[in-house]
């Protein structure tokens, strides 16, 4: 794999596991999540740190290849993402 190719990967393993993360936070009528809050709690920082690389790879790709509509529209997907997860991640921590 070229690391040219990681913000489309880092896109497409956001997108899955954002619908993950979204599907077992949901809180059942017993009061629990459908996913121990530990998995989501991983499941969200590991896919920050992914649509983190991505759209820093994304980034230096663009600055030294120049601008491509696509691949600048994927990294950006890939920044909003991360910051998603980061916010994500904060709101499931219970304080």
């Amino acid at each position: 794999m070229q690391t040219r190719n990681f913000p489309y990967i880092a896109l497409a393993l956001g997108l899955f596991l954002l619908l993950v993360v979204l599907r077992g936070s949901q809180i059942a009528s017993d009061g629990l999540t459908s996913l121990p809050l530990l998995t989501l709690l991983v499941v969200s920082e590991f896919s920050f740190f992914v649509n983190a690389i991505g759209a820093y790879i994304g980034f230096n790709q663009i600055r030294k290849a120049g601008f491509q509509p696509v691949y600048a529209l994927v990294t950006l997907l890939c920044l909003i993402l991360s910051l998603y997860f980061m916010w994500l991640g904060i709101q499931l921590w219970p304080l």
